[in-house]
């Protein structure tokens, strides 16, 4: 080969080697540890990084029952569901989920950092969330992520 012609080396899914990491969601900021969440489940902590393929590592997440929101956000943020019906806008405080499903609050914000297609929808399934400290992925032993 020409030293004058070098070729880019992409990644597929034959080359990429997925590890397991366990995330401790205690006294951590919602936004800060979904922004790293997301960008180890895209694989951009990984040199062989490509757009187009989904190079990330599995997550998982305990202890999201602890996570905190910064400013008034407890009570002041509001989650939407909407049904598709006429006055199916259903409207929800932060407080309340985190009372009623606080996995609800790392995984929405976890998938509107990731990408609007099907590649996304892929990243999106190797994350597990947790509100307690037990997790049911022992036999995969993840290593402890610090964030």
């Amino acid at each position: 080969m020409s030293k004058l012609h070098f070729t880019t080396k992409h990644a597929n899914e034959a080359s990429v080697q997925r590890n397991w990491y366990v995330v401790d969601g205690t006294n951590q900021t919602v936004g800060r540890i979904s922004a790293r969440i997301a960008a180890v489940l895209r694989g951009k902590h990984k040199a062989i990084y490509t757009p187009h393929a989904d190079t990330g590592d599995y997550i998982i997440v305990i202890n999201a029952d602890k996570v905190k929101f910064s400013g008034n956000k407890l009570e002041e943020k509001i989650y939407q569901n909407y049904s598709g019906y006429p006055g199916g806008l259903r409207e929800e405080t932060a407080k309340n989920l985190q009372k009623r499903r606080p996995e609800n609050i790392i995984e929405r914000a976890v998938k509107g950092m990731l990408p609007k297609n099907r590649l996304g929808r892929k990243m999106y399934k190797k994350l597990f969330v947790y509100a307690g400290s037990e997790h049911l992925h022992a036999a995969q032993k993840p290593t402890e992520l610090k964030f």
